[in-house]
């Protein structure tokens, strides 16, 4: 194998930063709202040494940045996740695994074929905030330090992976998460209660191994997605890639009741696509609604057909109306702009809201985003907030304000970084208000590169952790 050589993904703002520092009264530009208090994190792929081989995007070592906001100050603080695999290569002063883009190391000397590098989600769950990877456990993480606990398995009643995208009902404070294997069992569903105890993990029966990042939960049940993004470990042994994506295949969307089994799921069909996130699911008359980010293919390995659409044109707001009562689908665009990282006011996550948020894809050969869109699904219309030019963003979060009963009334926070000038920025938008100006931009005193996905922990969660 040979060290990765050019990889826009090991350049520019992909590039890893590798000190991690702590910096108080960071300086802001406008002013941060009183209410607004509580702690950003964002984690992403920042690998600790130089790759071996061929570096895909999701391989690096997760790197967690936190912009902490109290009585309008800001501070921030960046750390490693320090998992199992990321320990022995500082002790080895030198990268062991390889990643997704080569095939498994059958001979790695730790006996793991890939190294959870917890670099993917956050969630926050029974006081506890946990780094998400989806294919292992999650690890545990102390706020407001982001120092990293270890892995967290539920007193050893985890027996499956644990996905990136875990939903929280914010009723019952129910957790629902599932794992995904390219061996049977193919797909496992568990529930966390609300006090943080494993109450089951259930098998869910696939016709075969598929990657399934995202999923959904609406009120009373939970949406698995059976993609045609397909593990084949007998296509592996042909000297073919273990994952592709077989367009020729059905897309099969699973619906049961929360705490049904395998002899509850309904399945619908619909014509081969793939999801990369869901933005929300939520029950109405006889009918459960999907909405998320739709992808004629995967966008990540190869497919078998003739020519695969674009990342550019390939990402609508997309949406599935699955009728209970005739079985029937009905599917089709929200718009035509390409969007990512779906988020709504998670106080409402499995409901039916006016309102979504989105990061929008800059037309470039790699994943950035260009602007924030809010949707308002009542309307049918949607507001946007550039960036401005070099200026790029990520996934968003958003916050509501202490008291507020409007489903919009709070704001978006999101990382952006300048191209031109190299510096990176937490900015601070209305959210109810969105093409406005901005409502505060805290600088970053270093530069924080492009990454996955955020999460907020308010003060007050802080305080009952």
């Amino acid at each position: 194998m040979v060290t990765t050589a050019v990889n826009p993904y090991l350049n520019g703002n992909f590039a890893p930063v590798h000190k991690e520092i702590t910096a108080d009264n960071l300086q802001v530009i406008g002013e941060l709202p009183a209410e607004l208090s509580g702690i950003f994190v964002r984690t992403g792929s920042n690998p600790q040494w130089t790759p071996i081989g061929n570096y895909h995007w999701f391989d690096g070592d997760g790197m967690l940045h936190g912009v902490r906001i109290s009585d309008g100050k800001a501070s921030y603080c960046n750390r490693y996740v320090q998992t199992a695999g990321w320990k022995i290569e500082q002790v080895a002063g030198k990268a062991i695994w390889t990643g997704l883009a080569e095939p498994p190391q059958m001979d790695n000397p730790y006996g793991i074929l890939y190294k959870n590098t917890a670099n993917t989600a956050l969630v926050w769950h029974a006081g506890q905030l946990l780094a998400l990877w989806e294919g292992g456990a999650p690890h545990a993480i102390k706020v407001p330090e982001l120092e990293t606990i270890g892995e967290h398995t539920y007193n050893g009643q985890l027996t499956s992976a644990f996905t990136a995208h875990a939903k929280v009902d914010p009723v019952t404070g129910e957790m629902m998460f599932f794992g995904y294997s390219p061996t049977p069992p193919y797909l496992q569903y568990g529930i966390v209660s609300a006090a943080g105890e494993l109450l089951r993990i259930v098998p869910i029966d696939l016709p075969i191994g598929v990657m399934m990042h995202d999923f959904a939960i609406s009120e009373n049940y939970t949406i698995f997605m059976d993609l045609p993004l397909t593990f084949s470990i007998e296509r592996m042994q042909r000297g073919e890639p273990m994952l592709w994506f077989e367009s020729d295949r059905p897309s099969r969307f699973g619906i049961l009741p929360r705490h049904g089994d395998n002899s509850n799921v309904r399945w619908f069909e619909s014509p081969a696509c793939f999801v990369p996130h869901t933005l929300n699911a939520y029950e109405e008359e006889d009918a459960i609604v999907l909405t998320g980010c739709w992808m004629k293919d995967s966008g990540l390995v190869g497919t078998n057909e003739a020519s695969s659409q674009t990342q550019e044109i390939n990402r609508p707001l997309y949406q599935w109306r699955f009728n209970l009562s005739t079985g029937t689908v009905q599917e089709g665009r929200l718009d035509d702009v390409a969007i990512e990282f779906p988020r709504i006011n998670e106080q409402l996550l499995g409901r039916k809201t006016r309102y979504g948020y989105t990061s929008r894809v800059a037309n470039n050969p790699v994943l950035l985003f260009d602007a924030l869109i809010k949707y308002d699904f009542g309307s049918g219309r949607s507001q946007t907030q550039e960036f401005g030019a070099g200026r790029y963003g990520g996934d968003i979060v958003f916050v509501p304000r202490p008291g507020a009963t409007a489903e919009d009334d709070g704001w978006i926070l999101t990382l952006v970084h300048d191209e031109v000038t190299g510096t990176s920025e937490l900015v601070v938008l209305n959210a109810q208000d969105v093409t406005g100006e901005l409502v505060a931009r805290v600088l970053i005193p270093q530069r924080v590169p492009y990454g996955f996905h955020a999460a907020w922990i308010s003060s007050e969660q802080l305080r009952g952790a």
